[in-house]
């Protein structure tokens, strides 16, 4: 029987490519620490909204202070309803659903900057959509929709590049849609932003040649966050 060497093995191993998923996700074993993170913060921070006084004000997003604090496009998506655990634990368990997928799929760095830019695209669909001569330019909005119809939204197009059965996700994204339009206070035009930045980001990921997913995974993630402060300025201009 013979021996092999320790330090043969090891070297020969890191001359070897790493194992990918068909989208270029390095294959790892275990649990999505991305998706648990988000799940983590989002609950951790639903608790502390209902025992550190002013915990939600000093998070949440409306447009008119938007300007002024503009780390409010993001944290508002780890707030949530404090009039009962629906809001949260639909938005949670809609995470989990798509999460791990697509984390498992994209690798830990796409998801994680796909959840964050569709969490803040959908603040910037709500601002976009607001009326300074309104309530809605005051009213505050939290929840972490705008992330999961992003989420949504990539995993749409990641079903169609790789050729799977999408017809589950569209009806779950089509009563989400509907449930947005129907039920008050509702902040459809989050899911709105939040569907439209993940569908584009998707698409990015998804369709980036096998060679150049690095550069394009970057220069996307880069491009939509330019994109996103861009339209954002514009907008308080204009307002």
């Amino acid at each position: 029987m013979g021996v092999q060497c320790v330090d043969c093995v090891a070297a020969a191993a890191k001359t070897q490519r790493p194992a990918r998923t068909a989208l270029g996700g390095p294959l790892r074993q275990g649990r999505p620490v991305v998706t648990i993170t988000f799940i983590a913060i989002c609950v951790a921070s639903f608790v502390a909204q209902q025992v550190v006084p002013g915990w939600t004000s000093r998070w949440a997003f409306a447009p008119f202070i938007g300007e002024q604090e503009p780390w409010r496009f993001l944290t508002s998506a780890f707030l949530h309803s404090t009039g009962g655990v629906f809001h949260i634990l639909f938005n949670m368990i809609a995470l989990w659903m798509v999460g791990p997928y697509l984390e498992g799929l994209l690798g830990r760095a796409r998801f994680a900057a796909l959840y964050l830019l569709s969490a803040v695209g959908g603040s910037v669909g709500v601002l976009l959509l607001a009326s300074p001569e309104s309530l809605s330019w005051y009213s505050g909005v939290v929840g972490a929709s705008g992330a999961v119809f992003g989420l949504f939204g990539a995993v749409l197009v990641v079903l169609r590049r790789l050729g799977r059965d999408a017809r589950g996700i569209l009806v779950i994204l089509a009563l989400n849609v509907v449930i947005g339009f129907v039920v008050p206070q509702i902040a459809w035009q989050a899911h709105l932003g939040g569907l439209a930045v993940g569908a584009a980001l998707g698409a990015a990921y998804a369709y980036a040649p096998a060679r150049r997913r690095k550069e394009v995974g970057i220069g996307v993630t880069v491009g939509m966050a330019v994109l996103l402060v861009a339209v954002t300025a514009l907008r308080y201009l204009t307002a």
